[in-house]
């Protein structure tokens, strides 16, 4: 029995998670390639029309319906990048490599995309891709004061004002992640 029938019948979003797997790979690859030229060539926060990924924007709350909207943004790969001191240290106290922030860069790209857009909040991001420079992350925001939003039960909770700057109190899911809020219990005291 293959995993296909295991699982039962697929449908459209099924087969886009399964190409997303491996994007480098197949035709997918090419595709992935060409997309990661446009991206290094355009700015480093573009609005979208469509999201890239739309299993994974939909999964993560994003609705094709007034109100929302997708930004892609570059986030610069490594750690910081710092002079080196010239006088007066040893060579393991000149604090230039591996100086890096508690932060995952997932959580950098949301803060930006949230400074330029702070009539919006931050729903929730994801991965489309990578090369040696930068990661690209596509950020999902919501506009909480948009009739349309705040007639919509499902999401009207981020009208709230107690959800005002969630992205920079560390509440959408990479803020998370990188809060260590991932694991719980048991040999997970030290984590957060």
């Amino acid at each position: 029995m293959t995993e296909e029938e295991k699982s039962g019948p697929k449908n459209m979003y099924g087969y886009v998670k399964e190409a997303w797997k491996r994007p480098k790979d197949g035709e997918m690859g090419e595709r992935h390639w060409e997309r990661m030229v446009e991206f290094r060539r355009g700015p480093s926060f573009v609005r979208v029309e469509h999201p890239t990924r739309l299993d994974r924007a939909r999964a993560l709350g994003y609705r094709a319906k007034q109100g929302y909207v997708v930004v892609r943004a570059r986030v610069r790969k490594g750690s910081f990048r710092k002079h080196a001191i010239r006088k007066g240290r040893r060579a393991k106290r000149r604090g230039v490599k591996k100086i890096t922030l508690k932060m995952n860069l997932q959580r950098v790209a949301e803060q930006r995309v949230a400074k330029r857009y702070p009539n919006m909040e931050v729903l929730n991001s994801y991965w489309v891709g990578e090369d040696g420079k930068h990661k690209y992350y596509e950020v999902i925001l919501v506009d909480p004061h948009h009739p349309v939003i705040k007639n919509d039960p499902r999401i009207n909770w981020i009208c709230d004002p107690a959800n005002k700057g969630r992205v920079y109190r560390g509440l959408t899911s990479a803020g998370k992640k990188s809060r260590g809020l991932r694991r719980r219990g048991k040999g997970a005291e030290k984590v957060r």
